[in-house]
């Protein structure tokens, strides 16, 4: 058995990056480890921006990542991980998307419910050719649903696979997407926090195994203008009191279920401020896709936006099909599961499912915005959704992001994937 030298101390911040320090493993058993506070306002290109509640005029003061007292295995020899939330002053920073998660899980906790969570993950791989241009992975036999070598001819996936088993992160399947080059890459349901835990190593994994290979695995909404957008699936349940399914106990929505779904469509708009948090997110959603465009719900319809499941009383779940994988897990389930809950807890009639093929005809007149400038500011006027949310973490998100939207405005295409492709 290898010697552990080393701990990998572990966060995600607003942008989705994986930040983090290499510590000896005794370091790390004090439980705590420091980090500046101005991390959170650092932005894509790298500069430095008054994001509030990052301390910018004040000296860029510490945060400290208080660990959990689990260890996971890690994909790199002598190395364990350790995750943790993150601490100001002895309270939890309100800019944490780990901590924004406890708090809807908690919230609904308090109503004696227990979120339930499965993710779907899509990712395009790319490949440099000769002229140094990351090009889409050449894979000239690919098709929906493939496995194999004729979908992977290098083997990233079978590697990538292997090593999630290694590092005990729980992959429920893995395939070829619609798009060539493209997979999906789902996650088994589990309890929200660990479900989010799992999923954020997951991908951190996924791009550095296919890096080391030279490749570049992107979770970017739409890496390639005409070919598919890659999603990031929000799939939830509910233990209730006597530990059993809530979303429909006797075969039919339960009322929770159908006030948690009017939530979601009551603050479809808002929710894609932090659903679909980049300039390229737009290129995905758009009328007519497999995504979360219209303000609408349906059983078993892969083209509404929030997509049920109740065929079966133990495995009935919500499907909520917004979110892309440049937002991380940790604010999508906490958006998701807050707007749900708003709508619970002010009992939201539900509107009628949309009985129309989606593609060319709809009943729904309501849908997101036209980009992500208009989206933050829908997130900014839903004042019931941001204090859900926490009104810190919001504030900053709109901040930052509302200057990464100024970076980009007018950039053609090709700029902005360039912008976004190293870091998602």
């Amino acid at each position: 058995m290898t010697e552990i030298t080393r701990t990998r101390a572990m966060f995600c911040d607003l942008l989705n990056l994986p930040r983090g320090k290499y510590v000896p493993v005794d370091v790390a058993a004090s439980g705590s480890i420091g980090f500046a506070r101005g991390a959170f306002a650092v932005s894509f290109d790298r500069d430095l921006i008054t994001v509030p509640g990052c301390g910018v005029y004040d000296g860029l003061p510490d945060m400290e990542l208080r660990l959990d007292d689990t260890r996971r295995a890690s994909w790199q020899g002598a190395t364990e991980i350790a995750l943790g939330d993150l601490y100001v002053d002895d309270q939890p920073f309100g800019l944490c998307p780990r901590g924004a998660l406890k708090r809807a899980v908690a919230d609904w906790e308090a109503l004696g419910f227990a979120p339930m969570v499965g993710l779907e993950t899509e990712a395009f791989i790319f490949q440099r050719d000769e002229d140094g241009v990351w090009r889409p992975y050449d894979t000239p036999g690919a098709f929906v649903y493939g496995t194999g070598p004729e979908n992977d001819p290098r083997g990233i996936m079978d590697e990538i696979w292997e090593t999630s088993v290694k590092a005990g992160i729980p992959l429920e399947s893995m395939n070829g997407e619609y798009d060539n080059g493209q997979f999906e890459l789902t996650m088994r349901f589990d309890h929200a926090l660990k479900a989010c835990d799992d999923t954020f190593l997951m991908k951190t994994m996924a791009r550095e195994v296919a890096m080391k290979k030279g490749l570049l695995l992107t979770f970017m909404p739409k890496p390639v203008p005409d070919r598919g957008g890659s999603g990031l699936h929000v799939n939830f349940s509910f233990a209730g009191p006597d530990g059993q399914n809530a979303i429909a106990p006797v075969g039919g929505l339960s009322d929770l279920a159908r006030h948690a779904m009017a939530g979601l469509i009551h603050h479809h708009q808002s929710l894609a401020g932090l659903l679909a948090t980049t300039v390229n997110s737009y290129d995905r959603l758009a009328a007519g896709s497999l995504a979360g465009y219209w303000a609408n719900w349906a059983e078993d319809h892969r083209l509404v936006t929030t997509r049920c499941s109740t065929k079966s009383s133990k495995s009935a779940r919500l499907e909520h099909r917004m979110s892309d994988c440049a937002t991380s897990p940790y604010q999508a389930v906490a958006a998701v599961l807050q707007a749900a809950r708003l709508g619970f807890e002010g009992k939201m009639p539900l509107q009628p499912a949309e009985d129309l093929d989606g593609l060319e005809n709809v009943r729904e007149k309501r849908h997101i915005p036209s980009g992500l400038d208009k989206s933050l500011n829908a997130l900014d006027a839903d004042v019931k959704l941001r204090k859900a949310v926490g009104e810190a973490y919001c504030d900053a998100l709109l901040f930052l992001k509302r200057d990464e939207f100024g970076r980009l405005q007018g950039k053609s295409v090709d700029e902005v994937r360039d912008f976004y492709l190293p870091f998602i």
